[in-house]
């Protein structure tokens, strides 16, 4: 899956890029074709409903499980290093797709994924990025142009910025989009997609490498690493030995998009560094995502659902979720029971995992439960 993070589609065409795509992909172009779908029903474009700061309407509880992380009211501001690390330039690194990359400047940074812009910007160089993608929603990024169109990535939009280094994910497209920028001369760097908790200090290293700062890399992925271990221990045991079981789900109302999360759906990790079961997983769903079933569902049978604050509110909030076929039925929706995260930090697994995390462990955890 595309983080949410780049829970964002990265081409119109979908079934065109899920076949370009390797099968380690297939996870962002199925969540590609839902949002593309609702894109086209709502309308949206630019920074608006796709790429939302915050949702309201949330019926989940709160809590923080580590004073390392912040809290949802912080969630939209990233925490830089201590000072501007000088960049040590030129650089030749190895993109994700085969292609040797040399750098001479970083001047000019454009990430087209909100993940890499949280990692440039948490590695101190914040004030060299000249642009990003509808999936920044963080602060300190708001002010900048967007240079995507329904997420697809503008490669005009891209050079009239006059990038020295452009950062894409394996999942960012068009492929057109940045056959175009390497045309121009420009230095792209393709870095391997996250899906787990595994990639977060590999895609620290690869950035910050290419950016000609591996000490602050190095620091970074030292403290982010130390905040996901340290969130990790207020985990409580399980007195009767059972992990509860968590359901993630990808909903989007306006449009009728309504998708349950299997193995590879990105948010398993998530869920077991949380000391929770992957419900969807754990059921039989190899898959990404597939379309909700009461069947599935019944079969899932989760204690709690995991939804993007959007998501929830796309479909009325609690009500509105348990009116959805089957939810009721499963002891998630019996129990009124959700933890709800912020479309745009959910899937990142950058530096504000333990945020993510500490919101997930907080919520599943919180005493009497949540959505009450």
């Amino acid at each position: 899956m595309r983080n949410s993070q780049d829970f964002a589609p990265p081409g119109p065409d979908t079934a065109t890029a899920a076949r370009r795509r390797p099968v380690r992909h297939r996870a962002a172009a199925a969540l590609t074709a839902a949002v593309t779908f609702a894109l086209v029903l709502t309308g949206c474009g630019g920074g608006g409903d796709a790429a939302p700061k915050s949702a309201s309407g949330s019926a989940s509880g709160s809590g923080s499980a580590s004073g390392s992380a912040k809290s949802s009211a912080d969630a939209d501001r990233v925490e830089p290093l201590a000072g501007t690390p000088a960049p040590e330039l030129p650089v030749t690194v190895e993109s994700a797709d085969g292609r040797k990359v040399t750098i001479d400047s970083a001047d000019r940074i454009v990430p087209l994924t909100g993940s890499l812009s949280e990692i440039v910007f948490t590695l101190g160089l914040g004030r060299q990025v000249v642009a990003r993608d509808i999936t920044a929603t963080f602060e300190q990024a708001e002010e900048l142009p967007v240079v995507t169109r329904a997420h697809d990535v503008s490669a005009e939009s891209v050079l009239s910025l006059k990038p020295t280094i452009v950062l894409a994910d394996t999942t960012t497209g068009p492929s057109e989009a940045i056959d175009q920028i390497r045309d121009a001369g420009i230095p792209l760097l393709v870095v391997e997609h996250a899906g787990g908790l595994d990639d977060v200090g590999r895609r620290i290293d690869t950035v910050a490498e290419a950016l000609g700062v591996p000490s602050a890399g190095t620091e970074l992925k030292k403290r982010t690493e130390r905040r996901i271990a340290d969130v990790q221990k207020s985990v409580p045991d399980h007195a009767d030995g059972e992990k509860p079981r968590v359901a993630f789900l990808y909903l989007r109302g306006s449009a009728s998009v309504y998708l349950l999360g299997g193995a590879e759906s990105g948010a398993g990790s998530l869920l077991e560094a949380a000391g929770a079961v992957d419900a969807g997983k754990e059921s039989g769903l190899d898959k990404d995502f597939t379309a909700i079933t009461s069947e599935a569902l019944a079969k899932a049978a989760p204690d709690a659902i995991l939804l993007m604050t959007k998501g929830l509110a796309s479909v009325g909030g609690m009500d509105g979720l348990v009116k959805i076929p089957g939810i009721a039925e499963t002891p998630a929706g019996m129990d009124r029971r959700v933890v709800t995260v912020d479309d745009g930090v959910l899937l990142n697994y950058g530096p504000r995992t333990d945020r993510v995390l500490a919101e997930i462990i907080g919520q599943l955890y919180a005493k009497g439960g949540t959505g009450r």
